[in-house]
C-alpha cells in the first residue's frame, strides 16, 4: 500500500477514532491513534506525523493544548493541527480558530470534505518543508528559527472578490471596523481590476455553484503574482462537495454557511500570519542562494560561482570563431601590505581592487575572488588579442592609481600580475576543467617571474 503521509488522530471516543481511521486509511494515509494528552510528546517524537486531527476536548486536555505541544517541538512546529468540533457549534469553531488551530471541522463530516482539507493542509506543509534546509528546523538564512510564534504583519492588503458590488460593500463594512489591514472590493466579473493594482496578501472570494468563484480560485493560484496570496472561500450554504472542490482548486480556508465576520477575521489573521512566515523563509532561501555565490568582503562572485561559470563557457560551442578566456590575477606583494597596515588595511585594498576590476570589466565577463588576494576573470566569446588588451587595462586600473588607506601617510602603490589562457571550446566532456585553470596558473607564474605587474598568456590548456 502506498502511504501518502502519517496522520495522528486524537480523540477520547474510540468510535470516532475508528471512523476517522477507516476514512483516512482508504485514502492511503498511515493513521496513528491516541486518546489522551498524556504521553503525547513522546508519541509525536516517535511517529513524526504530517498532520494532527484532534477532538476539541480530550479526557485530559483540549485541542489548544495539543497545538501548543506540537509547536514546542522544533521539528514539528509546522505540522497542521485541525480541531474537530461538535456539529452546529459555531462558538466552538470560533474558539478553536482563536486558539490558533489551523482549521476546524464540524463532526460528522463527509469523506470528501475531510480528505480535501487534509490534501490542502499537506500541500501547504510540503511547501514549508521545501523551504527548510534538509530535515532540520532552520530555514536557509541560515540561523533564523522556524518555530517563532506566528504573528500577522502590522499591515497587509486584503481584497474582497464578490459577485456584486452590494455584497462586496456589505462585507467590507462588516470587516473594516475590526480588521487592521487595508481593504479593497472588486466584483468577480472584473478580475483585471484586482490584478492591475498592488497584489493583495489575501483575497476573500465568494463561491457559488453558478458563479465563476471556483475557476477564480484556480486562476489566482496558477498566476505567478498571486500564487502565494491567501485565498479565503466563502460559501452561502453547507455544500460539502462545493467546499471540497474549493479547497482542491486552491482555497487556503473555507467558510461555510455564509459570511460570518468573526470567522473571516480569524481566518484572515491566521492565514496572513502563516503567509508572513513562509514569505520570510522564501526570502531567506533566496538570500542564502545568492550569498552562496558571493564573496562577502568584496561583493564579487566567489570560487564556487567562478568554477561553474568557467565550466559552462568551456562546454559551449564557440561563436564567431572566438573561444573563451580565463585569467588568474594576483595582487603583488600583498603580504607586505598586510604586514604594514594590518588585515584591515589589506581588506580595504582587496575591496578597492575588486571595485576597480569589476568597473573596468563591465559586461564583458565576470570577475571573482577565489581566495586570499587571487582573482579569476572569465570572458566568453573573446579573441586572445581582445582579451590581452582587456588584461592590460585591468592591470593598469590597479597600478596607475595608488590606494588610499586610513593609516598610511601617503597613497600606497599596488600592482597586479595576470596570467591568461584562451582554449578553443567546446572542451570534450571527458577533459577536466582543471587543465584550463592550471594553464592560466602557469601563465600567472610566468608574469610573476617576469617581474610582476605583467600580463602573460598561455595559448591553450595542453
Amino acid at each position: 500500500m502506498s502511504v501518502q503521509g502519517t496522520i495522528l488522530v486524537l480523540d477520547g471516543t474510540s468510535t470516532n477514532r475508528i471512523m476517522l481511521k477507516v476514512q483516512l486509511t482508504a485514502a492511503w494515509y498511515h493513521v496513528v491513534q491516541a486518546e489522551k494528552l498524556h504521553g503525547l510528546a513522546g508519541l509525536l517524537r516517535r511517529t513524526r506525523p504530517d498532520l494532527v486531527l484532534v477532538a476539541q476536548t480530550l479526557p485530559d486536555g483540549t485541542a489548544a493544548d495539543v497545538k501548543r505541544l506540537v509547536m514546542a517541538n522544533p521539528d514539528l512546529a509546522d505540522v497542521p493541527v485541525v480541531a474537530i468540533a461538535p456539529q452546529n457549534d459555531k462558538a466552538a469553531r470560533l474558539k478553536a480558530l482563536a486558539d490558533g488551530l489551523d482549521d476546524v471541522l464540524a463532526h460528522p463530516f463527509k469523506d470528501t470534505l475531510l480528505l480535501a482539507r487534509v490534501r490542502s493542509l499537506l500541500r501547504s506543509r510540503a511547501e514549508t518543508q521545501d523551504l527548510k534546509l534538509g530535515n532540520g528546523s532552520h530555514p536557509i538564512g541560515f540561523a533564523e528559527p522556524a518555530t517563532a510564534l506566528i504573528a500577522a504583519p502590522k499591515s497587509a492588503r486584503v481584497a474582497i472578490l464578490a459577485h456584486t458590488c452590494r455584497t462586496g460593500a456589505l462585507w467590507k463594512k462588516a470587516l473594516s471596523g475590526r480588521l487592521r489591514h487595508s481593504l479593497s472590493t472588486h466584483v468577480s466579473s472584473n478580475m483585471h481590476a484586482l490584478l492591475s493594482g498592488p497584489i493583495p496578501d489575501a483575497v476573500v472570494v465568494e463561491i457559488g455553484r453558478t458563479t465563476p468563484g471556483l475557476s477564480t480560485l484556480a486562476d489566482l493560484k496558477s498566476r505567478g503574482a498571486t500564487r502565494h496570496t491567501v485565498l479565503i472561500a466563502v460559501l452561502a450554504g453547507d455544500d460539502a462537495s462545493l467546499a471540497s472542490e474549493a479547497l482542491d482548486r486552491g482555497a487556503d480556508a473555507v467558510c461555510m454557511g455564509g459570511f460570518c465576520t468573526d470567522e473571516v477575521l480569524l481566518r484572515l489573521e491566521n492565514q496572513i500570519a502563516r503567509k508572513t512566515l513562509t514569505d520570510q523563509m522564501r526570502a531567506s532561501l533566496r538570500r542564502g542562494i545568492a550569498e552562496s555565490w558571493v564573496d562577502p568582503l568584496t561583493g564579487l562572485h566567489n570560487r564556487r560561482y567562478a568554477m561553474r561559470a568557467i565550466d559552462q563557457m568551456a562546454r559551449q560551442p564557440s561563436q564567431d570563431g572566438h573561444g573563451f578566456v580565463v585569467m588568474l590575477a594576483d595582487l603583488d606583494h600583498f603580504k607586505t601590505i598586510n604586514d604594514r597596515f594590518g588585515h584591515i588595511g589589506g581588506d580595504l585594498v582587496l575591496a578597492e581592487a575588486a571595485k576597480r576590476m569589476k568597473s573596468t570589466l563591465g559586461s564583458a565577463g565576470f570577475v571573482a575572488r577565489i581566495g586570499g588576494e587571487e582573482f579569476m576573470i572569465g570572458l566568453p566569446n573573446s579573441s586572445p588579442a581582445k582579451a590581452m588588451e582587456l588584461a592590460r587595462t585591468l592591470r593598469d586600473c590597479i597600478s596607475e592609481t595608488p590606494f588610499t588607506l586610513p593609516d598610511a601617510s601617503a597613497p600606497v602603490p599596488v600592482t597586479i600580475s595576470i596570467g591568461m589562457t584562451a582554449p578553443n571550446p567546446p572542451l570534450p566532456s571527458n577533459e577536466p576543467l582543471e587543465r584550463v585553470i592550471k594553464s592560466a596558473d602557469i601563465a600567472l607564474y610566468a608574469a610573476k617571474k617576469a617581474g610582476r605587474n605583467q600580463v602573460r598568456i598561455r595559448q591553450n590548456a595542453a
